[in-house]
């Protein structure tokens, strides 16, 4: 399993025991053996993101596009004890399409070849074309709900690409104990790193809420936090709550926390977020859910994407004392609890891996092929492959950059000026961190 962030990290490593039936402990795969490869990068998790996440790999290498390319060619030889059977592709959508290329070559007139899972680790609400095309040539790409995967055969099938790829599953992660109500009555605000981005929003949504904690002192008020001062995730958070919060004047029941988002659920009445993905955790539990409306409902925010819902709420609503009630027929066509029944959720995904696993054995597993070609995208296609020191045709580009040559001091170098940076209150540091990331 290749993965670049930690959410990515734990969406895959998730996939792949769902896929195999190890995430439901039902003894179905006593054999797996999970690699976990981190695609170096800005975003690159890490131990202790990796730890909050709480899955664990039998082994586990920060490599290059490169570097994983060359890993895995090792399974061009039928007999080669350490070739993989399945590969999962936790990352942005231009790096799949840059690893799907590589696959392709390295693994071309190869006895076998392994079979290639991918998609998204949350709601997909902007670039659904861009993301999917870039997407196409897996085996396998998962769509985590009805909708979803009505949504991706439409695109693929608009293009003339083949769709029989897309599979309806569920997102990995959802589970826990049904909601029962706690005392003290906890509400939790899921931050997002990006959403939204400007100061005086963000600063908005936590005065909000410590004037919530204000209210109701008999609530103990939380901001649940994705990642620690210098730590980077998918998004590039720029402004973190850390930083803003150390102008407030704090209640006794507000606090700042941090781990893993099922535990913090587990003593959650009330989740409050913008457009977090944690929304559709919390109403897979049954917990009362709260989308905001406070900056408006906007592609932007990502919360248009929880119309019809019926967890659309502001503040004041909140503050008043309102607890939204989610639809049924939208909840469950979101891929949550449908058919009240997530057991069987990945029933069709592993159903299609395992054919596809036999066919790869008995050679009979046609080429990677993705849309994008030099003949489909001869002006977008290269570019995609650049960036990950690949040529037009998917092989390595003579000249490798710094970061392939050595990268651990560069990679400290830059972790090292983030925390210093962060720690010192320097305001204006990640443009300058993401830049050093991208040499």
């Amino acid at each position: 399993m290749l993965a670049d962030s930690d959410t990515r990290w734990k969406w895959g490593s998730l996939t792949a025991k769902r896929l195999t039936g190890a995430a439901e402990g039902d003894g179905a795969a006593p054999d797996l053996r999970l690699d976990g490869y981190l695609l170096r990068g800005r975003a690159t998790p890490t131990p202790r993101q990796l730890e909050e996440v709480g899955v664990r790999a039998d082994s586990m290498r920060e490599v290059t596009a490169i570097e994983f390319l060359n890993a895995v060619a090792s399974g061009r030889d039928e007999e080669a004890p350490e070739a993989p059977d399945v590969i999962v592709l936790a990352l942005v959508g231009g790096a799949v399409q840059a690893v799907l290329h590589g696959l392709a070559r390295v693994f071309a007139g190869a006895a076998r070849r392994p079979v290639v899972v991918t998609g998204y680790v949350g709601v997909v609400y902007e670039k659904l074309a861009d993301g999917l095309l870039l997407r196409h040539g897996a085996d396998v790409v998962l769509a985590n709900s009805r909708q979803d995967a009505e949504r991706f055969r439409a695109v693929y099938e608009g293009v003339g690409a083949d769709a029989s790829g897309v599979v309806e599953a569920a997102l990995p992660f959802l589970g826990g104990e049904p909601y029962a109500p706690r005392d003290p009555y906890t509400v939790v605000f899921a931050a997002q790193p990006s959403v939204p981005e400007k100061r005086a929003d963000r600063a908005y949504l936590l005065s909000r809420l410590i004037q919530h904690a204000r209210r109701h002192p008999e609530r103990e008020v939380l901001l649940k936090l994705r990642s620690k001062p210098g730590e980077h995730t998918t998004h590039i958070e720029e402004l973190p709550y850390q930083k803003l919060v150390r102008g407030e004047e704090q209640p006794a029941n507000f606090r700042l926390v941090y781990g893993h988002m099922g535990e913090v659920l587990d003593r959650t009445d009330l989740l409050v977020t913008v457009s977090s993905t944690a929304a559709l955790e919390s109403l897979h539990r049954r917990i009362p859910t709260a989308v905001l409306t406070d900056l408006g409902v906007r592609e932007a925010l990502g919360n248009h994407a929880f119309i019809g819902s019926g967890c659309l709420a502001s503040w004041d609503q909140l503050d008043a004392g309102q607890s939204p009630e989610p639809d049924p027929d939208w909840v469950a066509r979101q891929g949550v609890a449908a058919d009240g029944a997530y057991e069987t959720a990945f029933d069709a995904a592993r159903e299609r891996v395992a054919k596809l696993t036999g066919r790869a054995r008995d050679g009979s597993l046609p080429p990677i092929q993705p849309y994008y070609t030099q003949v489909t995208a001869p002006g977008y296609l290269p570019g995609i492959l650049a960036r990950h020191h690949l040529g037009p045709d998917a092989t390595p580009l003579p000249g490798a950059p710094a970061a392939d040559r050595d990268p651990g001091p560069v990679r400290q170098a830059v972790r090292s000026a983030a925390r210093g940076a962060y720690r010192h209150g320097v305001q204006r540091v990640a443009p300058v961190i993401r830049r050093m990331g991208e040499l």
